[in-house]
Protein backbone atom coordinates (compact mmCIF):
# COMPACT_ATOMS: atom_id res chain seq x y z
CA UNK A 1 0.00 0.00 0.00
CA UNK A 2 1.41 3.37 -0.96
CA UNK A 3 1.82 6.30 1.37
CA UNK A 4 0.39 9.63 0.22
CA UNK A 5 1.74 13.15 0.08
CA UNK A 6 -1.23 15.49 0.18
CA UNK A 7 -1.22 18.51 -2.10
CA UNK A 8 -2.51 21.66 -0.41
CA UNK A 9 -5.78 21.48 -2.37
CA UNK A 10 -6.81 18.18 -0.79
CA UNK A 11 -5.88 19.38 2.69
CA UNK A 12 -8.13 22.42 2.22
CA UNK A 13 -10.89 20.29 0.68
CA UNK A 14 -10.72 17.94 3.66
CA UNK A 15 -10.85 20.79 6.16
CA UNK A 16 -13.82 22.31 4.35
CA UNK A 17 -15.54 18.91 4.11
CA UNK A 18 -15.77 18.87 0.30
CA UNK A 19 -17.86 16.00 -1.00
CA UNK A 20 -15.99 12.71 -0.98
CA UNK A 21 -12.63 14.04 0.24
CA UNK A 22 -12.80 13.01 3.92
CA UNK A 23 -14.01 9.58 2.79
CA UNK A 24 -11.14 9.27 0.29
CA UNK A 25 -8.55 10.04 2.96
CA UNK A 26 -10.27 7.67 5.38
CA UNK A 27 -10.10 4.94 2.72
CA UNK A 28 -6.36 5.51 2.19
CA UNK A 29 -5.81 5.13 5.95
CA UNK A 30 -8.04 2.07 6.32
CA UNK A 31 -6.03 0.41 3.53
CA UNK A 32 -2.85 1.03 5.49
CA UNK A 33 -1.65 4.20 3.75
CA UNK A 34 0.09 6.99 5.62
CA UNK A 35 -0.97 10.61 4.95
CA UNK A 36 1.90 13.10 4.71
CA UNK A 37 2.62 16.81 4.24
CA UNK A 38 5.52 19.22 3.76
CA UNK A 39 6.36 22.69 5.08
CA UNK A 40 5.04 24.08 1.78
CA UNK A 41 1.59 22.66 2.51
CA UNK A 42 1.59 24.14 5.99
CA UNK A 43 2.53 27.60 4.70
CA UNK A 44 -0.13 27.50 1.99
CA UNK A 45 -2.86 26.18 4.29
CA UNK A 46 -2.20 28.74 7.03
CA UNK A 47 -2.02 31.56 4.47
CA UNK A 48 -5.57 30.81 3.32
CA UNK A 49 -7.05 29.65 6.62
CA UNK A 50 -10.15 31.27 8.02
CA UNK A 51 -9.93 32.27 11.69
CA UNK A 52 -12.68 29.86 12.70
CA UNK A 53 -10.75 26.97 11.06
CA UNK A 54 -7.61 27.24 13.23
CA UNK A 55 -8.37 24.48 15.73
CA UNK A 56 -9.46 21.95 13.10
CA UNK A 57 -6.53 22.93 10.87
CA UNK A 58 -4.00 22.46 13.67
CA UNK A 59 -5.51 19.10 14.61
CA UNK A 60 -5.50 17.78 11.05
CA UNK A 61 -2.02 19.01 10.14
CA UNK A 62 -0.63 17.58 13.39
CA UNK A 63 -2.10 14.18 12.45
CA UNK A 64 -0.08 14.01 9.21
CA UNK A 65 3.40 12.55 8.81
CA UNK A 66 5.72 15.50 8.20
CA UNK A 67 8.63 15.58 5.76
CA UNK A 68 11.13 18.42 5.93
CA UNK A 69 12.70 19.73 2.76
CA UNK A 70 16.28 18.45 2.80
CA UNK A 71 19.16 19.64 0.63
CA UNK A 72 18.60 16.57 -1.54
CA UNK A 73 14.92 17.42 -2.05
CA UNK A 74 15.71 21.10 -2.68
CA UNK A 75 18.35 20.13 -5.22
CA UNK A 76 15.96 17.84 -7.08
CA UNK A 77 13.30 20.59 -7.04
CA UNK A 78 15.75 23.01 -8.63
CA UNK A 79 16.75 20.44 -11.25
CA UNK A 80 13.10 19.78 -12.10
CA UNK A 81 12.31 23.48 -12.37
CA UNK A 82 15.31 23.99 -14.69
CA UNK A 83 14.59 20.87 -16.78
CA UNK A 84 10.95 21.78 -17.42
CA UNK A 85 11.76 25.45 -18.00
CA UNK A 86 14.02 24.38 -20.87
CA UNK A 87 10.98 22.59 -22.33
CA UNK A 88 8.90 25.76 -22.04
CA UNK A 89 6.96 24.51 -19.00
CA UNK A 90 6.80 26.85 -16.01
CA UNK A 91 6.49 25.08 -12.67
CA UNK A 92 5.97 26.96 -9.42
CA UNK A 93 8.59 26.62 -6.72
CA UNK A 94 6.04 25.30 -4.19
CA UNK A 95 4.86 22.65 -6.66
CA UNK A 96 8.37 21.41 -7.50
CA UNK A 97 9.22 21.23 -3.79
CA UNK A 98 6.13 19.11 -3.18
CA UNK A 99 6.85 16.94 -6.24
CA UNK A 100 10.51 16.46 -5.28
CA UNK A 101 9.48 15.39 -1.78
CA UNK A 102 7.07 12.83 -3.21
CA UNK A 103 9.73 11.46 -5.55
CA UNK A 104 12.52 11.26 -2.96
CA UNK A 105 10.26 9.75 -0.28
CA UNK A 106 8.49 7.35 -2.71
CA UNK A 107 5.07 8.84 -1.99
CA UNK A 108 2.01 9.11 -4.22
CA UNK A 109 0.98 12.74 -4.61
CA UNK A 110 -2.76 13.29 -4.12
CA UNK A 111 -4.02 16.34 -6.00
CA UNK A 112 -6.89 17.64 -8.06
CA UNK A 113 -4.41 19.71 -10.10
CA UNK A 114 -2.38 17.08 -11.99
CA UNK A 115 -1.58 19.64 -14.69
CA UNK A 116 0.56 21.46 -12.11
CA UNK A 117 2.72 18.33 -11.85
CA UNK A 118 3.68 17.15 -15.38
CA UNK A 119 6.79 15.50 -13.96
CA UNK A 120 8.12 12.19 -15.20
CA UNK A 121 8.46 9.59 -12.46
CA UNK A 122 5.99 11.29 -10.12
CA UNK A 123 3.22 8.98 -8.92
CA UNK A 124 -0.08 10.89 -8.83
CA UNK A 125 -3.52 10.06 -7.53
CA UNK A 126 -5.88 12.61 -9.08
CA UNK A 127 -9.28 13.25 -7.51
CA UNK A 128 -12.11 15.51 -8.54
CA UNK A 129 -13.81 18.08 -6.36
Amino acid sequence: MPDYLLDTTIIIDHLRDKSGVPELLERFCSEGGLLCCTPVNIVEVYAGMRDKEKAATDEFLNSLEYYDISREIAGLAGELKRKYSKKGVTLSTPDVLIAATAIKKHLTLVTNNPKHFPIEGLMIYSYER
